[in-house]
């Protein structure tokens, strides 16, 4: 019996197929920024300015805090390569949410601030008996990354950024069923339960305004090992029958996955002051996800190891989006994006049965005062049908997973608050 088959080999820590952009990335750090297609690297629209390019936070006049939260409902189906029903997903749905925070003088260069964020979670329930029920039944992911942040504006049109990325909450927890059963019939059960080291990165970034036209940003945010220790990862079996007790003894687990550094060239565009365009081209450093490793303190199906092929790809992700001030209290955006999937075929798993898509964005602002407004935003994304054959996990020895068709598509509606002075 090969621990492949049993235990996570094609599970991963922080992945979702929730995220809102290819592999187990999520943007949704900014209200505004999610109405306009996610492009946010060459403005400086408000405090989010900390995520999408540190650099652009001393070009922001206002000081502020704001607060957003998402509500990601994503419709997955899948069907087997050899027939049988569509497998629907139970319904989940996941909050991911940001806070922001900046402050500085009202006319100084300087400006600082902290943000926190959540850049990978999930919640995925395959249907009861679906057909790879051995590879994945459940995952539920959540992180918080906190980062402080400082920019310096060197003059009127260029300024320069950076934060502290800090890893501050991962955990993970991820379900399949074994193929063994107890006395009483019971279908054997394996559950993983494990939280991340805290973990440091960097994000940088510099802003260019050369006219009142035309802004660039550039910005690069690092990789981050993403480790659960042996001592954070509880092994929790049922259902396995005692003939077979001395082939189950693991209780802990150690794995470690990279979060991929990006880097984003972004361009703004201000025809008048009343439209704000913007262009951003992201490059995810994915080829650094080649395999996945889980270790054991004992043994799982007689083995202490599990070693799963990636082989993951390094991706483009494009946005278009722009904004109209349609009166001094209420703005409207809309924008749209097309992400490359760094998975290659044959290597799509349960946990993350990704594929390129295309999403489309609307959203609007409300300003009730001179101080507080409000921001709301909402995305569709639409993944393309993504299948793979019993032949290819054959030929690239990834029969860890399951062979047949998957279809995802995502609503994401948002809502923000946020506060100047």
């Amino acid at each position: 019996m090969n621990v492949k088959h049993l235990l996570l080999a094609s599970g991963a820590l922080l992945t979702s197929t929730a995220a809102s952009a290819g592999g187990f990335q999520v943007t949704l750090a900014g209200q505004k920024n999610n109405g306009m297609g996610g492009v946010g690297v060459g403005l400086s629209l408000d405090q989010a300015a900390m995520f999408y390019n540190p650099g652009a936070l001393a070009m922001v006049r206002e000081r502020g805090v704001q607060v957003g939260v998402n509500a990601t409902m994503a419709r997955s189906a899948f069907r087997a390569e050899y027939g049988g029903s569509q497998r629907e997903l139970r319904n989940s749905t996941v909050t991911p949410f940001n806070l922001y925070a900046g402050i500085g003088p009202s006319e100084g260069k300087f400006r600082a601030g902290i943000a926190v964020y959540t850049p990978f979670g999930s919640k995925l329930q395959y249907a009861t008996g679906w057909e790879g029920r051995y590879s994945l039944t459940d995952i539920t992911l959540e992180s918080i990354f906190v980062q402080p942040t400082v920019s310096y504006a060197i003059t009127e049109g260029v300024s320069i950024g950076a934060g502290l990325v800090v890893l501050a909450y991962g955990s993970v927890n991820l379900q399949r069923d074994v193929p063994v059963q107890d006395a009483q019939g019971n279908i054997g059960h394996v559950e993983l339960d494990g939280k991340a080291q805290n973990k440091l990165g960097y994000n940088i970034g510099l802003y260019l305004k050369p006219s009142e036209v035309l802004s660039i940003g550039l910005s690069y945010r690092s990789r981050i090992n993403a480790h659960v220790k042996s001592n954070k990862g509880d092994v929790k079996l049922s259902n396995i029958p005692a003939s077979l007790a001395s082939r189950f003894t693991a209780t802990n687990f150690d794995v470690t996955l990279p979060l991929p550094g990006t880097a984003t060239l972004g361009v703004g565009v201000r025809p008048n002051d009343k439209l704000t365009l913007g262009l951003d081209v992201n490059f995810t450093e994915w080829h650094k996800y080649q395999q996945l490793n889980f270790t054991f303190d004992g043994v799982v199906g007689g083995n202490n190891t599990s070693n799963s092929r990636r082989e993951y790809k390094d991706a483009f992700t494009f946005r278009l989006g722009g904004q109209y001030q349609v009166s001094d209290a209420f703005t409207v955006r809309a924008g749209g994006s097309y992400d490359l999937s760094p998975v290659k075929e044959g290597y799509v798993t349960p946990e993350t049965p990704d594929a390129d898509r295309v999403g489309a964005t609307l959203g609007a602002s409300y300003k009730f005062s001179e101080h507080f407004g409000v921001d709301i935003s909402a995305q569709f994304i639409d993944l393309k049908k993504r299948s793979q054959t019993q032949q290819e996990l054959i030929a690239n020895n990834t029969t860890d997973r399951v062979a047949g068709t998957y279809k995802t598509r995502i609503v994401i509606p948002g809502i923000g608050l946020n506060y100047t002075f």
